[in-house]
């Protein structure tokens, strides 16, 4: 891998920082690999690093009670876990878990802070971030409560293409139906009538978008409203 630190973000928020700015916080940076299904962190537990993912995806999770929780924000390589040290608290509210393996830049917590504080620059960034993410976790929980399960599932899986930038991932039934927050059997039927409209294959685990387009007809607004703010306030 190259040096040179234009070469090395791969990270939306690190590659449109100043390049004085971006080399002082890379200086301090760790090169990790993320396994599916890792927990990153737990709500309350103390932020010990932060990870701005390169090909990786991480889910947000908040949990409800011992049997009870639902996905609430889904971030790749246009944001950073962490963001609670950006609000000035040390401790996450959500579960933060792996959702597709990949890469990630690390920096433990207090060397980021420190550059928080020295850079105007990365501060503006990470507010714009902080805004786009929160437009996610609201719009998340309002389409939980009003939006069918087929349409949910056509966006959720359009979020994740963007962010692991290809058309085939690996994603159980049972790994979408904990997202989502509902029974299997309610995915199981989502992605039959998916499959049987020729917008997705599914096998084994296995899921390939076959119509991006398609899919979108079929995804609540949220997509194309999440899709829209981010590009309006990142680019």
């Amino acid at each position: 891998m190259s040096h040179q630190i234009r070469a090395l973000p791969e990270n939306h928020l690190l590659a449109v920082l100043p390049a004085a700015d971006q080399r002082r916080l890379l200086a301090h940076r760790e090169p990790v690999e993320l396994s599916l299904s890792d927990t990153l962190s737990e709500p309350g537990e103390r932020t010990r690093y932060v990870l701005f993912p390169i090909d990786s995806v991480i889910s947000l999770i908040t949990v409800i009670d011992q049997r009870t929780q639902l996905e609430v924000g889904l971030l790749g390589n246009e944001g950073m876990l962490g963001i609670a040290l950006v609000l000035g608290m040390s401790a996450s509210p959500v579960r933060a878990l792996v959702q597709s393996a990949g890469r990630a830049w690390r920096i433990e917590a207090a060397d980021f802070s420190h550059q928080l504080e020295r850079s105007p620059a990365l501060r503006r960034g990470l507010n714009r971030y902080v805004y786009v993410l929160l437009s996610q976790l609201a719009r998340t929980a309002a389409c939980t409560s009003y939006h069918f399960v087929e349409a949910r599932l056509a966006r959720w899986l359009l979020m994740t293409r963007d962010r692991v930038h290809a058309d085939q991932f690996h994603v159980t039934h049972e790994f979408l139906a904990y997202m989502l927050g509902v029974r299997r059997v309610g995915i199981t039927r989502a992605a039959s009538v998916l499959q049987q409209r020729k917008l997705i294959r599914y096998r084994r685990g296995e899921l390939e978008i076959l119509d991006g387009h398609g899919l979108e007809a079929t995804a609540c607004e949220c997509y194309a409203a999440l899709r829209d703010t981010y590009v309006r306030v990142l680019g």
